[in-house]
């Protein structure tokens, strides 16, 4: 291992930790977040191999400089050969800044930076690089989108990361524009192309492996006035991998609309009816799968793994899960066990245990039928012509608050009256009338 106190080259590497949902995240429209996260993981490895065979040439320090995780996690990922410290805050300029000088006040009289987003560069790039900076006082390697992947200085100068229009295609022609104000000698390496966007991914090589992305999952939330329990709801939805989230506002008056957009999901507005809103939301949905889900229910773990399976069975067209109720009543254990003898003996499942169904199935039947209430019983009716529904092996977690303000008693009497009523042919508006003010 090569001594860092007394190596006066040292080649900086900029990363993030691999996170899905947190990195690449320009590409996880085509990748999803966990591809996208795949993809970080495997373009770190694969510069820091690269730069690993560069102390076969010469002597010189590797220092990694990365974003989320840990130091310990760092190490246990890329090994504890290496030199590791966290990124500052601020914007890409102050981050290199604070890496070059840091660098420098340690007694390093060459330093070479680089990204993780170029596999093109190789050793030899590298050698290049510090054999440029023998005479020149700046090294760039251009990027084909107007940037630059490796930038490498033999003293401070911190005016080169100041003023500049981060990721924009002015990257380049802006630092080299203040490079010539300070009349620093510039020497450039060839153009490559870095790994940002989604059309550059054709130029990855060969041996990256990508994996197909599933399905994608549509969720879509249809609210009014949930922000005290949306949130929630929303922190575990957004753990799934491969989907999107729809938030769909009836209207609210207590900001659950700009709780669901600074939770980083798409809103829109629709009539406060809940089947209107769901269609709302499908309308948009760009999804294979779409899920409907309650803003007061909460999926479980592993969701889209298993929403995802069911409908890989033959036959099966749509699907919802298991019931709990989220109060410790027992009462609500045997509303549970009804529930779920009413979902897998007669296939009923309805709206509080997260509804999914294939998106073309859905578009096909015409969507929700524009009734105030039982919208969910009677597309499940339409849905079962078409093939089997199925129930997922894990349940929802749904509030228990229309049980606790009435009581477990009146509140399934009410359910049951409502369901007797359908049966009977009785108009939903009528059902409204009835028993509106006690299900709302």
């Amino acid at each position: 291992m090569i001594d860092p106190h007394s190596c006066r080259d040292r080649a900086l590497v900029f990363t993030r930790y691999p996170t899905p949902g947190q990195t690449k995240t320009r590409l996880i429209p085509t990748l999803g977040a966990q591809g996208a996260a795949q993809l970080q993981r495997q373009l770190s490895e694969h510069t820091l191999a690269q730069v690993r065979q560069l102390q076969n040439l010469q002597p010189v320090t590797i220092e990694v400089r990365f974003a989320g995780g840990t130091i310990e996690q760092m190490r246990a990922w890329l090994g504890s050969d290496l030199l590791y410290n966290p990124q500052n805050n601020g914007d890409l300029g102050a981050r290199l800044i604070q890496a070059f000088e840091e660098a420098f006040d340690a007694g390093i009289e060459r330093v070479v930076t680089i990204g993780i987003d170029c596999p093109a560069i190789d050793a030899a790039l590298l050698s290049t690089a510090f054999d440029r900076l023998q005479d020149s006082d700046l090294v760039l390697g251009p990027a084909v989108d107007g940037g630059y992947y490796l930038i490498g200085l033999r003293r401070p100068v911190p005016e080169l990361f100041t003023g500049i229009d981060w990721g924009t295609g002015e990257v380049l022609q802006q630092t080299v524009a203040i490079a010539h104000s300070l009349s620093l000698s510039i020497d450039y390496l060839p153009q490559l192309r870095d790994i940002d966007r989604p059309e550059d991914l054709p130029s990855l090589p060969p041996d990256f492996q990508l994996s197909p992305l599933p399905p994608l999952i549509s969720i879509i939330i249809p609210v009014l006035n949930e922000a005290d329990r949306l949130e929630q709801t929303l922190g575990r939805t957004k753990a799934g991998t491969h989907v999107e989230i729809i938030v769909v506002d009836g209207g609210s008056e207590d900001g659950t609309r700009e709780l669901a957009e600074s939770c980083g999901v798409k809103a829109i507005a629709s009539h406060a009816c809940r089947a209107r809103q769901m269609n709302a939301g499908a309308a948009v949905a760009r999804g294979e799968i779409l899920l409907f889900l309650h803003g007061d229910t909460q999926l479980p773990r592993g969701y889209d793994t298993v929403v995802r399976e069911v409908l890989a069975v033959p036959r099966v067209v749509g699907g919802a899960f298991e019931l709990k109720i989220d109060s410790a009543r027992q009462g609500l254990r045997w509303v549970e066990r009804g529930v779920k003898w009413r979902s897998r003996l007669l296939q009923m499942p309805y709206g509080d245990q997260g509804i999914f169904v294939r998106a073309d199935v859905f578009r096909e039947l015409g969507g929700f039928s524009p009734l105030p209430i039982v919208e969910d019983l009677e597309f499940i009716h339409r849905l079962r012509r078409r093939g089997n529904i199925a129930i997922a092996p894990s349940s929802v977690l749904t509030s228990a608050r229309r049980w606790e303000k009435l009581g477990v008693v009146k509140t399934t009497a009410i359910n049951q009256a409502i369901l007797i009523g359908y049966y009977l042919g009785v108009p939903p508006e009528r059902l409204v009338n009835w028993y509106g003010q006690w299900v709302n």
